[in-house]
């Protein structure tokens, strides 16, 4: 009876928006852009979370290259912040053109958010041609297409497993990147014996949680985790009991470190990281944008940090298991653009929209920055034009990282995981994180939350 008054409510308050969306536009969430000529003048407020500044400003300085007379201002809100920011500004027409909006029930998930948007398709079509879908990365197209509508272009992809470890605190104190539980350990042991910290999490941030139980559960049985998230496994598989069981050992044998549920990823964990006061962190492929040099002082600055830029390098998870599956990633569409369906400046908003997600000149820029794999197929990072911090030890463990994202097939980050399932997920991580729910009764309540969100 919960669960069904919970789908009332939520389609009571979707109709709700989406009313409120239809009558400031005239036709709002199933408005298609049938003008395809571009428009060459305009403002466009573009609002999203990733991956902020200076990136999105070099997005648009590259972009007003092409289109001086399109003034596109960024605004930007945090990850936790965004859901209830966009939503009363869509919904009131308060200055939103361009928005960000991820694949799922995440952030800005396209679930949620698509019917605030117009149908791109027309759009892509006379961009790229009749044969769009095969020049673009499908999940941009799958995982945005809502109702037969294409209501984002995805910009790229992310990908997670991995952690970033400061290469240069490791040469310090003469130490090798650990590559399986007890070499975890005993790194950590090391750095905090000289006044570090080792390895860091905001594990009150859920969402990164999903990330390092999704990396044990591939280290102990590669797939199990997307094939839970999909049904075709039970949660109380033991695969599963067993992952909780690393999970839980790594708070115990202090690898987590202490504190580790009171802390947020971001800012917490990743101002820790960034100030050097800790050598190792979970983070994807959206943090190798940091080995740029102007990028990683800029987050270091943020870290209240007067340190210059350091050498960061992305390894394997730990073979934490024993089991010899290590190298696995996971990855998801990272974000779209949408055109706001009541946007006074739809036609600019949606010239923008388009070259950021499709054209050769947006989607370079895209690739060169490193913070995701482009959408669009034939734009690759141009490591001749790439400067990264210390390009001797960088350059070919960069490249050899960005390739293994690339072959990723068939493992998705958070696409798979509605938002019911989720929030339990991220619930029940901290509960047997913290010792108030055993691995077995985590196991038990995932698998009775997946029958609750079906």
């Amino acid at each position: 009876m919960m669960k069904k008054t919970r789908i009332v409510i939520a389609a009571m308050l979707l109709l709700t928006l989406t009313a409120s969306m239809l009558s400031g536009c005239g036709g709002g969430a199933g408005t298609t852009v049938t003008d395809t000529s571009t428009e060459t003048s305009g403002e466009v407020v573009w609002w999203g979370w990733t991956p902020g500044s200076p990136t999105n400003e070099e997005y648009i300085a590259e972009f007003n290259k092409e289109y001086p007379n399109i003034k596109v201002t960024w605004k930007q809100t945090s990850i936790d912040d965004y859901n209830a920011a966009i939503r009363p500004a869509l919904a009131n027409n308060q200055g939103v053109d361009a928005f960000e909006v991820s694949a799922g029930s995440a952030n800005g998930g396209i679930e949620v958010f698509g019917g605030s948007a117009v149908d791109l398709t027309d759009a892509v079509k006379a961009a790229l041609g009749e044969d769009y879908k095969t020049k673009l990365n499908e999940d941009s197209i799958t995982t945005m297409t809502v109702n037969g509508q294409l209501k984002g272009l995805g910009v790229g992809t992310v990908y997670s497993g991995n952690i970033w470890i400061n290469q240069d605190l490791f040469d310090k104190y003469g130490l090798q990147p650990p590559t399986n539980y007890e070499e975890w350990v005993a790194v950590c042991r090391t750095f905090e014996e000289n006044g570090l910290g080792g390895f860091v999490q905001g594990a009150g941030q859920g969402a990164f949680n999903i990330d390092t139980f999704h990396a044990i559960v591939d280290n102990v049985s590669p797939g199990t985790f997307t094939k839970a998230a999909r049904g075709e496994v039970e949660w109380t598989d033991p695969a599963i009991v067993k992952s909780l069981e690393i999970w839980k050992k790594m708070f115990d044998d202090g690898i987590m470190q202490v504190g580790a549920l009171g802390l947020q990823q971001y800012p917490d964990a990743n101002n820790l990281f960034m100030s050097q006061q800790y050598a190792m962190v979970m983070m994807g492929s959206w943090y190798t944008s940091n080995t740029l040099p102007a990028t990683m002082k800029t987050a270091i600055e943020a870290a209240s940090s007067t340190a210059e830029p350091f050498t960061m390098i992305p390894i394997n998870f730990p073979d934490v298991a024993g089991t010899g599956n290590v190298g696995s990633m996971f990855g998801d569409l990272d974000y779209a653009t949408a055109v706001s369906a009541t946007s006074a400046n739809l036609k600019a908003a949606t010239t923008f929209a388009v070259w950021l997600g499709t054209s050769q000149s947006g989607q370079q820029i895209i690739a060169d920055s490193l913070n995701v794999i482009p959408s669009l197929k034939s734009a690759t990072p141009n490591w001749d034009v790439v400067k990264l911090v210390n390009p001797e030890k960088q350059n070919d463990a960069i490249k050899a990282y960005v390739e293994n994202a690339m072959q990723t097939k068939n493992n998705p980050r958070f696409a798979a995981i509605n938002a019911d399932m989720n929030q339990a997920m991220m619930d029940i991580l901290a509960g047997v994180g913290g010792g108030t729910i055993t691995p077995a009764d985590g196991a038990a309540q995932l698998a009775q939350a997946k029958a609750d969100s079906e």
